[in-house]
């Protein structure tokens, strides 16, 4: 009887939020909006390549009967060696925060909740600001990446076991462990900039803790990618209990759900997601706060069809909101942090009200 009801529920709550636009359209109108995105960035710059010749170039490099070469050289490094790079990389940071933030919305069931929750992306901040202050090379052109994932990972373990009592880890106390873990975090990156006699070190760390890919090569690409991809096939194979927690936990732990471990799991990869993705990014913020809340207004809540969709959504918004933040004062190139957080602020305060109201 009890789970009789508790599927009820679920399939109800799904049901309320199911959209009008047939899901295939959706997911093809997000399909063209990322390719007219990525063949905007890769087009646009201080050279302008036309489109035509941004698709020539890459069917080219697929195989070189698709496409005839009218270009120069220089415009084939350009779009290959510079601009793909980084519009590949912003499309993996903006699918895999958007992802993030989906999944973390269910897992403590607060549409407030956001990737930068846990003080991973805090962490991540310490560590490569102590690569960029006090110019530590151990692992080479690798030593920002690594102390950036290092401190992530070392957050996330200080805010489990903070926020882990008697053998089982809350909601409550997860959020509260996250955010004073990024308080004090951010109070050490802070610290360590103000107390730096290097002003390019400082100017420097002040940009990564802004957010931004400039100067992306393909060699840093492929870790990200890499972890986005294989957290997003876990998302999507555990989208049955993320939707049964969407009905709450006493009819998910009626359904056989354990909760506490689920979660316990689930934050650990969501935080390994976004370690991986600061690390080569630094801090975009409200990326995965936004997004979800707009793929739910498209597809509804059910995780089969949400995640896909923000993974698609996330890539584009992320890839526009880099090719404004590079073109909006060129020559000089905004970090995309800050555009993030113009459009993500009123947004969290929209998003406050209407929760109040």
């Amino acid at each position: 009887m009890t789970e009789a009801v508790g599927r009820r529920t679920v399939t109800e709550a799904a049901a309320a939020r199911r959209p009008v636009i047939p899901y295939g359209v959706v997911l093809a109108l997000l399909g063209a909006l990322l390719a007219v995105a990525a063949t905007a960035g890769i087009a646009a710059g201080s050279i302008s390549v036309p489109a035509g010749q941004v698709w020539g170039i890459l069917l080219h490099r697929v195989h070189p009967a698709l496409a005839e070469p009218t270009w120069t050289p220089v415009r084939e490094t350009i779009v290959i060696d510079v601009r793909l790079p980084r519009v590949l990389l912003c499309a993996v940071v903006g699918a895999g925060l958007s992802v993030s933030g989906m999944a973390l919305q269910a897992l403590v069931r607060n549409p407030l909740a956001d990737p930068m929750l846990l003080g991973v992306s805090s962490g991540a901040t310490v560590g490569a600001v102590l690569v960029l202050v006090f110019h530590l090379t151990l692992f080479g052109m690798f030593s920002l990446p690594v102390a950036a994932f290092a401190g992530a990972l070392v957050a996330l373990v200080a805010v489990y076991f903070l926020a882990r009592s008697g053998g089982r880890m809350t909601t409550v106390r997860l959020v509260l462990a996250g955010v004073a873990m990024a308080e004090v975090l951010s109070a050490v990156a802070s610290f360590l900039v103000v107390t730096s006699n290097d002003p390019h070190k400082t100017q420097a760390a002040l940009r990564w803790m802004l957010g931004g890919l400039a100067g992306t090569t393909w060699t840093v690409v492929w870790i990200p990618v890499g972890a986005v991809l294989l957290g997003t096939a876990i998302l999507l194979g555990v989208c049955r209990p993320l939707n049964l927690l969407l009905a709450g936990e006493e009819a998910a732990a009626a359904l056989g759900l354990d909760v506490h471990r689920f979660r316990a799991a689930l934050f650990t990869l969501v935080a390994l997601m976004i370690g991986t993705i600061v690390a080569v990014s630094g801090q975009i913020g409200f990326v995965g706060l936004i997004l979800p809340h707009v793929v739910r207004l498209l597809v509804g809540a059910d995780h089969r069809r949400a995640l896909p969709a923000a993974a698609l959504l996330g890539a584009a918004f992320l890839i526009a909101a880099d090719l404004a933040a590079r073109t909006f004062m060129s020559p000089e190139e905004i970090p995309v942090g800050i555009l993030t957080a113009l459009v993500g602020g009123p947004f969290f305060l929209w998003l406050m009200r209407r929760r109040a109201q």
